[in-house]
């Protein structure tokens, strides 16, 4: 599949991202959603630098667009990174916590967004689904074989 197939679900996401950032609030929202879902995430994070957290957070979001819309590989190369980083060998966040993130950040979006639509809401699951799907497919790996034969 082309990723212009699915150019109009960028657009509709990164027009939504702009107008979640406009307040300045949007990922500040969304930690406090998070952390308030569950015992589980507030425990993962109990010693996470927030203002850190968030920069991270917002450069994910810009690698998965030009990793869906462009392939390009230094994007997969930073995905695999944050990979290693939250899988079972690193912070070991577990898969089913994604789910849970998806939706304390559709619920920021909603909030954050005063022209959120279902076909908005659908966009952000898919930019977010695919980044979701590859860390989630990558919680096992050891992080020894993401080292390149050299």
């Amino acid at each position: 599949m082309s990723a212009d197939m699915f150019r109009p679900e960028i657009e509709l996401f990164n027009d939504s991202l702009a107008r979640c950032l406009r307040g300045g609030q949007f990922f500040q929202r969304f930690y406090e959603l998070f952390l308030a879902s569950s015992p589980e995430v507030s425990d993962k994070f109990r010693s996470t630098d927030f203002r850190k957290q968030r920069r991270m957070l917002q450069t994910s979001f810009y690698m998965l667009v030009e990793y869906i819309a462009l392939g390009w590989p230094e994007c997969e190369a930073y995905l695999e990174r944050i990979a290693a980083a939250h899988g079972k060998h690193g912070r070991d966040i577990p898969p089913h916590l994604y789910d849970l993130w998806l939706e304390c950040l559709l619920r920021a979006v909603k909030e954050c967004d005063d022209r959120c639509s279902t076909q908005v809401e659908a966009a952000w699951r898919y930019t977010m689904g695919a980044g979701i799907l590859f860390l989630k497919a990558r919680y096992d790996r050891p992080v020894a074989s993401l080292k390149t034969p050299g």
